[in-house]
């Protein structure tokens, strides 16, 4: 961390695990996380996604190694997540956890993690919206009912929005809320040409040097690259999503 009120932030879609090269490598997964080096990471896809969702990463071997600890998810079986979204933090405190089903065409999910980091109260969403225009609309609306009935508190929606359209109703619903940090090519990754991952963030705080995290290892294990960022809250004033 750059400074006491600034944490390495990252959002990635591991895509199950499975690379460019078509390889399940979870193994591979977890160097691309060690580049990261992120102090909060939400991920999507982290479990097979037909019959029994099944957990793919070794959660015990990134703590160890990296200090990353994943918030437990209630009744999620053999699953990591909650519909594949899984939050990894480092130096945190989790206070609450609600795992939202979201309407749409598709099987879609969001966690939300309240959790204290650094002295400070945060609230993490994170969601991976679907690939209907219609459906990420309501989905979004969801996301912002279900913030609005809580305890208000600065709050970070990142993940895998699925959204290419700069002016989509997606982000136009988003934007009212939140403050939407500028977009960067994540998809696909060998050669990025739409910023389906995103990451946004109520009042009282920055998002910094905003950026796709671009390696030789990043564009093979997954089809999405990584996005990253410098959070930094402000200070111990409290942030209400608007």
């Amino acid at each position: 961390m750059t400074t006491p009120h600034d944490l390495s932030v990252a959002s990635y879609n591991i895509h199950k695990g499975i690379g460019t090269d078509r390889r399940r490598d979870v193994a591979r997964t977890a160097a691309v996380i060690s580049e990261i080096g992120a102090d909060i990471l939400a991920l999507q896809e982290v479990d097979t996604r037909f019959g029994t969702r099944t957990g793919l990463l070794d959660l015990e071997r990134i703590r160890r190694d990296l200090g990353l600890i994943a918030v437990p998810m209630k009744d999620a079986g053999a699953a990591h997540g909650w519909y594949g979204n899984l939050l990894l933090l480092r130096n945190a405190l989790v206070q609450e956890v609600h795992q939202l089903i979201l309407p749409g065409f598709e099987p879609r999910g969001a966690q939300v993690t309240d959790l204290v980091i650094a002295g400070q109260p945060l609230r993490i969403v994170n969601a991976h919206l679907g690939l209907l225009p219609g459906s990420r609309a309501a989905q979004a609306r969801a996301l912002i009912d279900k913030i609005s009935q809580l305890e208000g508190r600065p709050t970070l929606l990142l993940g895998d929005l699925n959204e290419w359209r700069g002016g989509g109703a997606t982000l136009q619903i988003l934007g009212e809320h939140f403050q939407i940090a500028e977009a960067r090519l994540s998809f696909p990754s060998r050669f990025p040409l739409l910023a389906l991952d995103r990451m946004m963030l109520s009042s009282h705080g920055e998002l910094l040097d905003v950026a796709a995290h671009d390696s030789p290892l990043s564009r093979r294990a997954s089809d999405h690259l990584p996005i990253k960022a410098r959070l930094r809250l402000g200070g111990s004033s409290t942030a209400m999503l608007a």
